[in-house]
């Protein structure tokens, strides 16, 4: 009787695992030391996006139960986001219509992402990606590693199966 209940909460639970994963991955040192991601609210957030894409386009494609973990994870970073707005200091009624521009953005961006890896080589994905994340403060973020290491992240997540992403395993 209450099975609905039970696999909805089970829903969410691997969402949040997936999630977690997805920021590990956002949050990898060389991001932010190596290739220049300004580690500001801003970077964080970019690299975040970038990553989610990432998962997002290996889940593509896969089938229904790929699809139905694709949209809890989307659920998952818009909760994140309302949160992390709250936890900034964002009036309780802008959040909202900031929540809904960052999930807004991140539809954009994977359409931007996925025409610029759809082109060989790394010239059009590396000006892409300077184009959209921030450097550090200072510096020149280094858009031929970011987009050595998108096409390395693409290709490793290929490789890892399926049940592994959806468990948040996201390294093969």
């Amino acid at each position: 009787m209450l099975t609905w209940l039970f696999n909805r909460n089970d829903s969410r639970r691997k969402a949040s695992e997936l999630y977690g994963a997805v920021v590990a991955l956002a949050r990898r040192r060389e991001l932010y030391a190596d290739m220049g991601v300004a580690d500001t609210p801003e970077g964080r957030y970019e690299a975040l996006v970038m990553s989610l894409f990432l998962v997002l386009e290996r889940l593509r494609g896969e089938g229904e139960e790929a699809t139905a973990h694709a949209q809890a994870l989307i659920e998952a970073f818009v909760t994140d986001m309302d949160d992390n707005m709250r936890e900034m200091g964002v009036g309780d009624l802008t959040v909202p219509k900031k929540v809904k521009k960052a999930a807004a953005a991140l539809y954009d961006r994977a359409d931007v992402y996925r025409a610029a890896l759809s082109v060989e080589g790394n010239g059009e994905l590396a000006a892409v990606l300077s184009r959209l994340i921030p450097a550090t403060e200072g510096a020149t973020l280094d858009g031929q590693a970011l987009a050595e290491d998108v096409r390395a992240q693409v290709a490793r997540l290929a490789a890892v199966p399926l049940a592994a992403v959806i468990a948040g395993e996201l390294t093969a």
